[in-house]
């Protein structure tokens, strides 16, 4: 799935979104919104991961889905 449908399908993919990253909260889906960068500066603070690693998770998730 490319970038431009999971932000298309915000609302919808929130759900697996939170599966696959459970420290993420409310508050942090209304601001990220369906962006990517967000989502990657996101998984960056609630992991400590630098940002290519988020970088990668979100790649590999959305690859998966």
């Amino acid at each position: 799935m490319n970038w431009d449908r999971v932000q298309g399908n915000w609302k919808q993919l929130k759900g697996k979104v939170q599966e696959q990253w459970g420290q993420l909260t409310d508050d942090d889906f209304d601001k990220i919104e369906g962006r990517r960068e967000q989502l990657v500066g996101r998984i960056q603070e609630r992991y400590g991961v630098a940002k290519d690693e988020a970088e990668r998770q979100v790649d590999s998730w959305t690859s998966n889905h």
